[in-house]
């Protein structure tokens, strides 16, 4: 008979302030590629406007994807579960 693998409960400490702080920078630099698309849009640059936000769009993604997920990652813990009592077996005082 093989002994019993200890179980483990997983529990997410993840608040919304953990990560408040990253949703603050990306909407900024949101803000900021639509404030150059702006300042780029005339009738002969519109598809450099579109652009920059495309390309400001698709390099900051990752980032914000990395940030996010090694937050909830270092928020996780794995904590040992507590083992059922067996009949007949006697609790110690």
């Amino acid at each position: 008979m093989e002994p019993e693998a200890p179980k483990y409960r997983m529990v997410c400490t993840l608040t919304f302030g953990d990560i408040y702080g990253q949703i603050i920078v990306w909407l900024i630099v949101i803000f900021l590629s639509l404030a150059t698309a702006l300042a780029l849009w005339s009738s002969t640059r519109q598809i450099y406007a579109l652009a920059t936000v495309g390309l400001v769009l698709v390099l900051s993604l990752p980032f914000l994807l990395f940030a996010f997920v090694t937050t909830l990652f270092n928020h996780l813990e794995f904590l040992p579960a507590e083992a059922p009592s067996k009949p007949g077996a006697r609790k110690s005082a």
